[in-house]
């Protein structure tokens, strides 16, 4: 395989390069450490353009070639703020009541992905493979066909991906199929997303490769910086704080997609049913904002707002708060020393593509004495951990029993849950979702052929 190109809606700042934060950033990093690659995209930069296509910016770093663009506010409003996370986004986490659709929005997303093919197509070699990454840039392989190019070109969508019933209730949803046909191969995080997005080509008579290859992190990485931080001034003053209490965490954005509300309600329901846990646990929930220019993420920080103010209203003593809550970013090794710390990891999205924190979790516990997973039935992660508790996050009801069980769990059965998870993590990690999903890749037909 010639030279890597990695293409997605946002290139990480040369400060994230450095110290990523989560999530596909993490990934991808890893995916990319030791071979040649460039990395293009869009820049996080909002500049007014009068005429003509921007001009990529080039830099590198750690062995790795970036390139980004521009955007003007119109194509970012257009493109990422409205058809991106105001169409796909809720429809492919099943919240087809939250979709706002526009016709204009659909108009700029597919201007918006021509032009990061054009842009592109000059920094392109012969022999490059090209992947492109999540909902964003679903058009761009079809985009780059058109200008002529003949590499080999990958997908990968990280978010979930809904049945023919749902995804078929999107204007214009066929256009976005036929889009598939310009990859050599498609990958989904599960066998059940790769089996919704087959209902969907299979109806719309598009042929695609399509595999499953979940996404891991770099276990080892990970558990060294979680020991590092185990230590540092903010896990130690966490632990002083707590008083011999067991820390119950979560970590997510803030995302009406991470069941944030019924979580709260779930540990309220634990401290109603199970009195045994009142001023024995404390739960902290770490959720930085995000897009809190859209307006059902300004109503759900207020629905937090309000249930975690109501519980600890309710519950708490004077010298116990049940729910510490915060919206503001942690650095990642901190949060690394947080879950080594924490009894039990929440993590309960109402759907996910796969969750990393749920892996971080498991990385970065003490195998002497490891904390126990509640985790949610509809996480990506799910099929791969069927050694967490898992629970169906509708229900609070289901929550509460399911940390009750976790924080009465002997530690017998902690350690032997802990080993099959941590097996797990080592088995499916980023360095081997890239190998395989790019291995299945090069063993595709190429377009055309």
């Amino acid at each position: 395989m010639g030279r890597l190109v990695v293409v997605s809606n946002r290139v990480p700042s040369p400060r994230e390069r450095s110290h990523p934060a989560g999530g596909l950033t993490v990934g991808l990093k890893d995916a990319i450490r030791g071979q040649p690659s460039l990395w293009f995209g869009w820049s996080g930069q909002i500049a007014g353009r009068a005429s003509g296509d921007p001009t990529p910016k080039r830099s590198s770093q750690a062995g790795v070639s970036y390139a980004t663009i521009d955007l003007t506010a119109a194509q970012h409003r257009g493109f990422y703020q409205g058809f991106s996370n105001r169409i796909l986004w809720p429809l492919f986490h099943y919240r087809m009541g939250l979709v706002e659709y526009s016709r204009d929005d659909l108009d700029t997303y597919l201007e918006v992905n021509e032009l990061f093919a054009r842009c592109l197509v000059p920094l392109l070699q012969p022999d490059d493979v090209i992947w492109v990454q999540d909902y964003h840039l679903i058009p761009l392989g079809a985009a780059l066909r058109k200008l002529g190019v003949t590499q080999r070109i990958g997908f990968f969508l990280h978010t979930p991906f809904p049945p023919l019933a749902l995804f078929g209730a999107l204007p214009g949803a066929a256009h976005l199929i036929q889009a598939m046909a310009a990859y050599e191969l498609v990958g989904m995080q599960t066998e059940e997303d790769r089996a919704h997005l087959q209902q969907s080509l299979d109806a719309n008579d598009v042929k695609a490769a399509v595999i499953a290859c979940a996404i891991g992190i770099d276990p080892v990485e990970f558990r060294s910086q979680a020991v590092a931080a185990s230590n540092g001034p903010e896990v130690v003053r966490l632990r002083e704080s707590m008083a011999d209490r067991a820390l119950i965490l979560g970590v997510d954005r803030l995302d009406y997609s991470k069941g944030l509300p019924q979580r709260l309600m779930g540990f309220e329901r634990l401290l109603k049913r199970f009195p045994e846990h009142r001023q024995r646990v404390t739960f902290l929930q770490v959720a930085p904002v995000s897009r809190g220019d859209v307006a059902e993420y300004r109503a759900l920080r207020r629905r937090l707002d309000e249930l975690a103010g109501r519980i600890n209203g309710e519950w708490a003593e004077f010298d116990w708060m049940p729910i510490r809550y915060i919206t503001r970013a942690i650095p990642r090794d901190t949060i690394a020393g947080f879950l080594r710390f924490a009894r039990i990891a929440l993590v309960t999205p109402l759907r996910d593509g796969m969750n990393l924190v749920a892996k971080e979790y498991v990385a970065a516990q003490d195998s002497a004495d490891p904390g126990v997973l509640v985790l949610s039935q509809f996480a990506g992660a799910g099929p791969e951990f069927p050694e967490a508790i898992q629970v169906n996050p509708h229900d609070p009801d289901e929550i509460a029993e399911g940390l009750h069980q976790a924080l009465s769990m002997p530690e017998a059965e902690r350690r032997t849950r802990w080993h099959a998870l941590d097996a797990a993590v080592h088995k499916v990690t980023a360095a081997s979702w890239a190998r395989d999903f790019l291995a299945a890749l090069e063993r595709e037909p190429l377009h055309g052929a």
